[in-house]
């Protein structure tokens, strides 16, 4: 690696703690103003990019060229109203000492980014996305209340590998000019305060590790490191893998924290940095807000611990608590992800079902990770046309090495097979078989009283739903169902909506409100942006672009601070 001259006060312009997406950026931004960077992580090379490396992909646009294909009409005004409805912001937008009052800039900010250059930056570098938009968080069923009113799921063509590749050439082309040093190994274990000001970073150098991506490596401890500069950027994510800090935050509004939850991450992601950043000055907002998936499965072939993947859902699927009890609305698949995490743990267990079809899993089931959809991560557009007529491979896998899938060809099988999973005997044959049923006489009309099944005719408007994501209404105990299928359900961690607040540039405040000299974070560490840009849910493919935004922020705002 190709080391800095010898400077007197200083190893570089500006040290980015975490190689992630976040950081990635802004150390693009950083290189693309000329500026000496030190990037710092205490994980290995083959984990550059961080967790959106393994994600799907998805972007949040707003009139988009992909929408208008497929005939939705959004615009800035809509994609507002439906953020505020689903953020919430509730804690002193109007005061600067408020924990949402940088959040809701942020998200004025970033909405009128998706609305504008966001595609046409991220297109300039060479990405592409599918044409089918996809809709997520349906909401809860008002206008100005939670949830996406048209389809703004924009699955990048190459998935989260596509989405990091541009920023990773990017770095990497800082290095060969001599303008960035990777630090791999290094661990971050305080951040050094000089007369006010951040002015470095002091940590522990880790064994050399030739863990796999994802994989766990290595804490033993080989030397200390100490490295000075005048800026730092804190862009370390969150605390998704870390289950006692998750608990430790659980809010009360969404009930007891399960006792089993999924890991939606891997094991690095544990939220350290929040708490050292905290002890340099930086202040934490929101810490109890929070994202964490209910259509959980557990790998058959982990990675990291506790390796859970999410079910990307349709809207038919029939959803249960553990004793067999129907969800009422808005908890159905793909409309509420947090009000059904509440209804969940207020059931007083930690899982919950979709009874469902095979059609319907053939149709409607997509699993979320890169490393779960070969044909977009590959860009094999042979073996993404074949998802028309069969079970994607990664599915069948699941069905048939998964601890969580039940099959059956009647309900009585499906319902012992059910109890047999879970050792207990709460589900009622008698019981599910009348909410069954009463749904199944709801699909003779194209009319409906019952909701859900009017979600499903909603779906079936749309012509990206129609081709890829909604199967056509049938009944679950009829003659086209191609065999039943319940799947246990668990609780998935990911994401920290919270975090270190910061001003539009990127810069940490303290309790005074008043930036802490120095000190800048983004991405996740950072709520996505302000400590919050969420406020209390997401309207998904937000997260990476909030990571993106973030990132140029911080980084264009430390370039501008380090100008000589």
């Amino acid at each position: 690696m190709p080391a800095f001259g010898a400077a007197a006060a200083a190893d570089a312009d500006v040290i980015v703690v975490g190689h992630g997406l976040a950081g990635l950026v802004a150390t693009s931004e950083l290189v693309a103003a000329g500026r000496k960077v030190l990037l710092v992580d205490q994980e290995n090379e083959a984990n550059l990019g961080g967790q959106a490396y393994w994600s799907f992909g998805g972007l949040f646009f707003v009139n988009s060229d992909e929408q208008r294909l497929m005939g939705v009409k959004d615009n800035y005004d809509l994609a507002w109203q439906d953020w505020l409805g689903t953020a919430g912001f509730d804690r002193g937008v109007d005061d600067p000492a408020g924990q949402d009052y940088w959040a809701y800039k942020w998200a004025q900010a970033y909405v009128q980014f998706a609305a504008g250059e966001k595609r046409s930056w991220l297109a300039g570098l060479g990405m592409q996305w599918f044409p089918m938009v996809g809709w997520a968080e349906r909401g809860g069923g008002v206008a100005d209340g939670h949830g996406n009113s048209v389809p703004r799921f924009h699955v990048t063509w190459g998935t989260g590998p596509a989405v990091v590749e541009p920023f990773e050439k990017k770095v990497r082309a800082g290095v060969a000019a001599g303008k960035v040093v990777f630090k791999f190994r290094h661990r971050v274990d305080e951040l050094v305060v000089t007369n006010g000001a951040v002015t470095g970073v002091r940590g522990k150098v880790l064994e050399a590790s030739t863990a796999a991506r994802g994989k766990s490596s290595s804490r033993t401890t080989i030397g200390d490191f100490e490295l000075k500069a005048p800026v730092v950027i804190v862009a370390s994510g969150g605390i998704g893998a870390n289950h006692d800090l998750i608990r430790q935050n659980w809010p009360a509004r969404l009930g007891k924290a399960p006792s089993n939850m999924i890991t939606g991450v891997p094991a690095h992601v544990d939220g350290r940095m929040l708490a050292i950043t905290q002890k340099a000055g930086g202040r934490i907002v929101n810490p109890d807000r929070m994202w964490h998936y209910t259509e959980g499965l557990r790998n058959w072939d982990p990675i990291w611990p506790g390796h859970g993947i999410r079910i990307l859902p349709g809207p038919s699927s029939m959803w249960f608590d553990a004793t067999g009890k129907r969800f009422q609305a808005p908890d159905w698949p793909g409309y509420d992800t947090l009000h059904t995490l509440g209804s969940i743990t207020a059931s007083g267990y930690d899982y919950s079902w979709f009874v469902t079809t095979q059609k319907i899993v053939d149709k409607e089931f997509a699993l979320s990770g890169s490393e779960q959809n070969p044909d977009l991560t590959g860009k094999n557009i042979w073996l993404l046309l074949s998802r028309v007529w069969q079970t994607p491979e990664p599915i069948q896998k699941f069905q048939q090495y998964g601890a969580d899938f039940v099959k059956a060809a009647t309900l009585p099988e499906l319902v012992t097979g059910m109890n047999r999973l879970t050792g207990t005997n709460l589900i009622s044959l008698d019981g599910l078989k009348r909410q069954i049923e009463a749904r199944d006489r709801e699909i003779d009309n194209s009319y409906s009283k019952d909701a859900q099944v009017q979600g499903i005719r909603n779906a079936l408007s749309y012509p990206g739903d129609v081709l890829g994501r909604t199967a056509s209404a049938h009944k679950i105990l009829g003659s086209e169902s191609d065999g039943l299928v319940a799947v246990r359900l668990n609780v998935l961690t990911r994401k920290t909506l919270g975090g270190l607040q910061t001003n539009l540039q990127g810069q940490v405040l303290g309790a005074s409100g008043s930036p802490v000299p120095g000190l800048y974070a983004a991405g996740e560490a950072a709520g996505f942006g302000g400590g919050g840009v969420h406020g209390y849910r997401s309207l998904e493919g937000t997260f990476l672009g909030g990571c993106l935004f973030s990132g140029r922020a911080a980084g264009r705002a430390a370039a501008a601070a380090t100008a000589s």
